[in-house]
């Protein structure tokens, strides 16, 4: 969630990578830091996730044991591009490493930037715990390039971790249910990204092998102020359906805004990097209702069940109104960190990076606010509940819920 300016990044990382061994420390205090794009569009999805994360320090007195656990929160944007800047989150990566009272890392938000800091985080043996990125490159073979993910492992060893569903259900679930919505016809689109690209191909995969006719395939530029061509063109190839891979922060809002005016009576459907209300004020409620769809690793806040409403209700409380869709991932990310220290105190060990890391990879069973699921041997949720939503009344609202 590949550019050229990603390719180039990737390549800095990869020369000036330092090496680090995982201390063997008893740290003075503890720290937990998240790295999320706090400036631009994406901030008020990201103001509730780092409210989820609070909420889970809070809920568990702010301290393991004697230790005072403590948390910052990083912006990993730049308002020059006013969404993740792969140099910003370099020296996030960076500035955790050398801070030997951090312990753990939560992010990425977009998988782009995963990319940056995931090698580096791994040399250091720093456990790192996405709430939102979803391409499967990241933690699977077969996804992207020859070498990932073991380019991001250089210690060959596991240390990212994420508590949401991967684009390969992700793309499948949507593709199905464009069938369901009696398209024939569909163009596939992509922002030119790792998420979008990854996501869009999944689709268009899934797509061809139930029968739909894919009509079309492009790239387009986020940076773009319309896309009336490109809505010609569409029409033009006979598309009852489009799919976008793509975020708020490249666009979507827009096009979904251009695919009304330019007379295309074609269904959209986008995934969950759109499910924010940044994307319904974006392209506006009028262009969304009765023809936009977008799919969601997980449910709606409201529909949480068990310890998720318990969250619900909590937040609502606490910050006085309602969480954005990644909340509960943020608050979950935070938790199994949380329990897994819990777990090293209660032991009588030591808290250190390498304790941390090690028991978050052996979580199991883990009974929280999203149920109750493991990590896999390549570091996924086994959760795979994913929803379809729509825009009605201005707000999102589920029509489906797939397990």
């Amino acid at each position: 969630m590949k550019t050229l300016l990603l390719r180039s990044a990737l390549v800095l990382a990869a020369t000036v990578l330092p090496v680090f061994s995982a201390p063997a420390f008893a740290a003075d205090g503890l720290k937990i830091v998240s790295s999320l794009p706090r400036t631009g569009s994406a901030n008020a999805q990201t103001t509730s996730m780092v409210n989820g994360i609070k909420m889970a320090i809070t809920e568990a007195g702010g301290k393991i044991g004697d230790q005072v656990l403590s948390y910052e929160d990083w912006d990993d944007a730049s308002p020059q591009r006013g969404n993740w800047d792969p140099a910003v989150e370099a020296q996030n990566a960076d500035k955790a490493i050398a801070d030997q009272s951090v312990v753990a890392y939560i992010g990425t938000y977009n998988s782009g930037a995963a990319k940056i800091s995931m090698p580096k985080l791994n040399s250091a043996g720093i456990v790192m715990v996405s709430p939102a990125n979803t391409a499967p490159n990241l933690t699977k073979a077969g996804f992207g390039e020859s070498n990932e993910p073991a380019v991001y492992r250089p210690s060959g060893k596991v240390n990212y971790f994420r508590v949401v569903p991967t684009d390969d259900v992700q793309g499948a679930v949507a593709a199905d249910y464009a069938k369901e919505l009696g398209a024939k016809k569909v163009f596939v689109l992509n922002d030119r990204e790792v998420y979008g690209k990854g996501v869009a191909g999944v689709f268009e995969k899934r797509a061809k092998e139930i029968g739909l006719e894919v009509v079309g395939t492009d790239g387009l530029d986020s940076k773009a102020s319309n896309y009336k061509s490109l809505v010609t063109k569409i029409k033009q190839a006979g598309a009852d359906l489009v799919y976008f891979g793509g975020t708020t922060q490249t666009n979507a809002g827009q096009l979904a805004k251009d695919i009304v005016s330019g007379g295309l009576k074609a269904k959209l459907i986008v995934p969950d990097g759109c499910y924010e209300k940044a994307f319904i004020e974006a392209a506006g409620a009028k262009a969304l209702e009765g023809r936009a769809f977008i799919t969601f690793g997980g449910v709606d806040p409201k529909l949480l069940t068990g310890k998720g409403k318990d969250f619900y209700e909590s937040y609502k409380k606490t910050y006085g109104g309602e969480p954005e869709g990644y909340a509960v991932y943020g608050y979950e990310a935070a938790k199994v960190v949380i329990a897994a220290m819990q777990r090293i105190h209660a032991a009588g060990r030591a808290i250190t990076r390498e304790a941390v890391l090690a028991e978050v990879g052996a979580t199991k069973d883990f009974a929280g606010a999203l149920g109750t699921w493991s990590f896999d041997a390549n570091g996924d949720t086994t959760n795979r509940t994913m929803s379809v939503n729509t825009v009605k009344d201005g707000d999102f609202t589920t029509v489906k819920v797939v397990n």
